[in-house]
């Protein structure tokens, strides 16, 4: 066995019997035996992926139709000599009696069977649902592998095993073979499309198999990133076709390897989990309810609120800050852009401390007359932090001339695009997880050119987030018109008001009635 010298190592095969043959290349440099089963025969797969886990050897797949040579020339290029065949697989093209090719044993998809050849125990019997082949496949242990079975086997199948044993010749044990050394430091990621073959073949290598459930961005779910930030883990290897499309995957596994997590875990924001957020500037209650008390009460009644959609969403709740950065002024200041920037080190405890808590931090920025890109730029060591996020207010954002509370502002698509590259550039250069940038919006003429909003990078998830105050028809009324058109790629956000909504909704209602559900519902 060896790992590859590669870190990243793409198996997109579609076809099972090349995905077993590929992931057999990438793992083993040679085996006196292999395990083969057929493509179409799910009982013969499943045991025989039991055999090659338990004695570390590839597992191979039989077509159903079509020519084996590819894998004659795969067991040639292994230097195989005995094949063990379970089930309907009855090897390639060789047999007990052929002089060119590896000696051939047919055992019937039968755990007493595969035992008596393989001399293995396979004594636990595990029952495997219609879609959980490849989880059931990655979690054998080489040590003591359970016999895997189908659970949809049904009586006819049950009868025709049982005939298949009783009127199958005895077959001699395999010959003893020294067993490789399990290999250190290689790390796999299933896709839902990985071939059960192909992970038989990585756990009998001694590689972790981490099924991706579903996504194949392996910032996506803590397993995968606990896997890949376990100690050692020097090589990876993407088994599934699902892999060529993930654009960035690279870097992607370089995030994931950091182990650094968001709150609720993983390290893509949407889908799964909720946020939800308390509003304002620390130290005063006049522009919003996170100033109304102390750091720790703030962050208690976050989580309390929290809480509160706990009974109502089945996805993690995070409780969240969203901290004004830089309050408008109506007055130009020194600098002239009618924004007073908040000292960083004035919010660096409110967001550390934050962060210790398991609570996400949204730093919003109300520019005035300077540009979007210049203040965050001013807070670029919290946004460095991985649970810091970034709003943008057009409502606050003026032109030349104009002062707040006399116009309401407006920033161009190209600002904002600016804003995307600069952020996901800053995230992607330290290794960050996914952050959220937050576009604040309760007028269509806000974002003008919103159609042309920059969606293309994954590092970050961008959020429309619809602040509107007042009745609930007319904010009903705005979230559906700042749905129209929008790319199926945003995410959405909604505000409370507790004083201005006429009534302000509680958790149920928000979550019954605001459709589609927001991913942040922030409190002011």
């Amino acid at each position: 066995m060896a790992a590859p010298d590669a870190r990243l190592t793409l198996v997109a095969d579609e076809d099972p019997a090349a995905q077993a043959v590929s992931t057999s290349r990438a793992l083993f440099e040679s085996s006196p035996v292999a395990v083969l089963a057929r493509a179409d025969d799910r009982a013969g797969m499943l045991l025989a992926a039991s055999a090659a886990v338990g004695l570390g050897v590839p597992m191979l797949v039989e077509a159903a139709r079509g020519d084996d040579a590819e894998l004659a020339e795969e067991l040639d290029r292994l230097g195989a000599e005995t094949v063990l065949a379970v089930g309907e697989a009855d090897g390639p093209g060789t047999g007990e009696d052929s002089d060119d090719g590896p000696e051939v044993l047919v055992v019937p998809a039968d755990a007493e069977a595969v035992a008596e050849a393989t001399g293995l125990a396979l004594d636990e019997a595990q029952t495997v649902a219609a879609d959980g082949d490849v989880a059931a496949v990655a979690g054998l242990d080489p040590e003591g592998p359970a016999a895997l079975e189908a659970e949809d086997a049904d009586a006819t199948d049950a009868d025709a095993t049982a005939a298949a044993t009783q009127d199958a010749p005895d077959v001699d044990p395999l010959p003893e073979f020294p067993r490789a050394d399990p290999l250190d430091g290689a790390v796999v990621l299933a896709g839902t499309d990985a071939s059960p073959a192909a992970v038989a073949t990585s756990r009998a290598a001694g590689a972790l198999v981490q099924p991706t459930d579903g996504s194949t961005d392996p910032r996506a779910s803590a397993g995968m990133v606990e896997a890949l930030a376990a100690e050692g883990a020097d090589a990876v290897i993407a088994l599934g076709a699902g892999f060529a499309a993930e654009q960035g995957l690279d870097w992607k596994v370089e995030t994931a390897a950091t182990g650094t997590q968001l709150p609720g875990g993983g390290q893509l924001l949407f889908p799964g989990r909720m946020l939800i957020a308390l509003y304002g500037h620390p130290g005063t209650g006049s522009l919003g309810v996170l100033g109304e008390q102390p750091l720790e009460a703030a962050i208690q009644r976050a989580r309390d609120h929290a809480a509160a959609y706990d009974p109502f969403v089945d996805v993690p709740v995070v409780p969240a800050f969203e901290i004004i950065a830089t309050v408008a002024s109506t007055e130009a200041g020194a600098d002239g852009d009618y924004s007073n920037e908040a000292d960083i080190e004035m919010l660096r405890p409110w967001v550390e401390a934050a962060g210790a808590a398991g609570v996400y931090v949204v730093l919003d920025l109300q520019p005035g007359r300077t540009d979007f890109v210049t203040q965050a730029e001013l807070y670029r060591p919290l946004l460095e932090l991985p649970h810091v996020g970034l709003a943008l207010d057009p409502e606050w954002r003026l032109g030349p001339n104009e002062v707040h509370l006399t116009q309401i502002g407006s920033v161009g698509v190209e600002e904002v695009n600016r804003v995307v590259t600069w952020l996901a550039d800053l995230t992607r250069e330290n290794a960050l997880p996914q952050k959220l940038l937050v576009l604040h919006q309760f007028r269509v003429d806000m974002l003008p050119g919103r159609e042309f909003l920059d969606m293309s990078r994954d590092e970050l998830a961008i959020m429309i987030h619809a602040d509107g105050q007042g009745g609930q028809g007319a904010k009903q009324s705005t979230w559906e018109v700042l749905h129209r058109g929008a790319q199926p790629e945003l995410t959405w956000g909604w505000k409370n008001f507790y004083d201005e909504d006429l009534p302000m909704l509680t958790p149920q209602q928000t979550i019954e009635q605001v459709v589609p559900r927001p991913d942040l519902v922030t409190y002011q």
